[in-house]
């Protein structure tokens, strides 16, 4: 395993150097050339702000609305029936809209039921299961200039329903509930 650790330092530090080379080797200015990549950059990242703060206010208004709360008292029943604690059905519902809230909502699972209960390890997997698939369908469709996001959004959110129950299955396979 030291040899993972060691190739994994070096790495990076070798592409770079790499590139430097080729660089010097086909007589391009790599920095002049690193410079006008980075102002693409920060002109990308301008280019952005609208769609994230489209997507910021979406996210404000459903859960100040109440839409949230009143979803999750819609399927409680079915819930409990099924055995998902209630506590982690917003973490599911807020992941693929917000990684910062997912996890601050897993923050307030662990504080709560602590990172060893069942909550806690289910919520751990769940993070970890899934993705936001609201941020990189905004973030990567808008840096493209896609404007029609309908089927990546549907297999996204198919993606993140499969990562939400294999998550509760094998979490509740491995250390019960």
């Amino acid at each position: 395993m030291s040899w993972i650790s060691t190739v994994s330092l070096w790495i990076l530090p070798l592409l770079l150097l790499t590139v430097l080379i080729h660089a010097a080797v086909k007589k391009i200015p790599a920095y002049d050339s690193f410079v006008e990549g980075g102002k693409d950059g920060f002109q990308l990242a301008i280019s952005l702000i609208p769609y994230l703060v489209g997507m910021m206010v979406a996210i404000s208004v459903f859960r100040a609305s109440g839409a949230m709360e009143l979803l999750l008292g819609s399927i409680k029943p079915f819930l409990i029936f099924i055995g998902v604690p209630a506590d982690i059905v917003p973490l599911a519902f807020i992941r693929p809209i917000s990684g910062a809230g997912a996890l601050g909502m897993m923050s307030d699972l662990l504080a709560e039921h602590g990172p060893d209960s069942f909550i806690g390890r289910l919520a751990s997997t769940m993070q970890g299961s899934t993705d936001t698939t609201l941020y990189v369908l905004t973030v990567y469709f808008g840096a493209a200039g896609i404007k029609y996001m309908g089927d990546a959004l549907k297999v996204g959110f198919l993606a993140d329903a499969a990562g939400v129950a294999a998550s509760i299955i094998i979490v509740t396979i491995v250390f019960g509930s």
